[in-house]
């Protein structure tokens, strides 16, 4: 065999293997190169955050007046509201529209909590959010605590609430969004009103296959 024809069967071969390369290269991106981009989910009127962000740290106390920390918000996905019990109209609509979600779930997705945390802690103890979270479902909690850390709590779910009194009855104006926590404990995606049981499900649905597949790279 000759010198020229054995540098061309060389060069043959070379190519050959780098189109194999390529092409392996190519399918390996495709199929698990990185995190796939979040949804839009703005047809329900829900951002998802590409890098969640942290919540605030805080130790407020729940509804069985025990002592309740970030950390205790790890391992499950937690629907949370900034609202208070003695809303005459906000928080009743609110919270209605997230038990008729719970109630819509599909058994295939995991079993979300429900928070209420409250803006209004000198009137909202313990005993009255159990009362009135358990009127929603077992799902259904409730923080209280300190003024300031629940003012944190809010600000780190981009939520606020403003106390006014009139003619001698406090009022809480606070904000109507609800925020989806991850398993991690961390803000994965704000959804605004007005607020439909079955929007509700279709984003949360979708945002939990994202980052089911985003972790798992299946």
């Amino acid at each position: 065999m000759g010198r020229s024809i054995r540098i061309t069967l060389f060069v043959l071969l070379l190519l050959v293997v780098l189109v194999f390369g390529l092409t392996v290269g190519r399918q390996v991106f495709l199929v698990g190169g990185g995190p796939s981009p979040a949804p839009d989910l703005s047809q329900y009127n829900t951002y998802v955050y590409e890098q969640p962000r942290p919540l605030a740290d805080f130790s407020l106390t729940n509804e069985e007046g025990q002592t309740v920390t970030r950390e205790d918000l790890r391992g499950r996905w937690t629907f949370v509201f900034v609202g208070y019990t003695n809303c005459p109209d906000i928080c009743p609509a609110a919270m209605a529209n997230l038990r008729r979600t719970d109630q819509l779930l599909a058994p295939e997705l995991p079993q979300p909590d429900y928070l209420l945390v409250t803006a209004d802690p000198e009137h909202d103890t313990p005993e009255k959010l159990k009362a009135y979270t358990g009127f929603f479902g077992e799902h259904f909690h409730g923080l209280t605590g300190e003024l300031a850390t629940l003012r944190e709590v809010a600000k780190s779910v981009s939520a606020v609430f403003v106390h006014r009194e009139v003619n001698g009855e406090l009022l809480v104006d606070h904000s109507g969004h609800f925020a989806l926590l991850n398993p991690e404990g961390e803000l994965q995606a704000l959804i605004q009103p007005p607020h439909q049981p079955e929007k509700l499900v279709e984003a949360f649905e979708q945002i939990y296959q994202w980052a089911r597949a985003n972790r798992t790279g299946s």
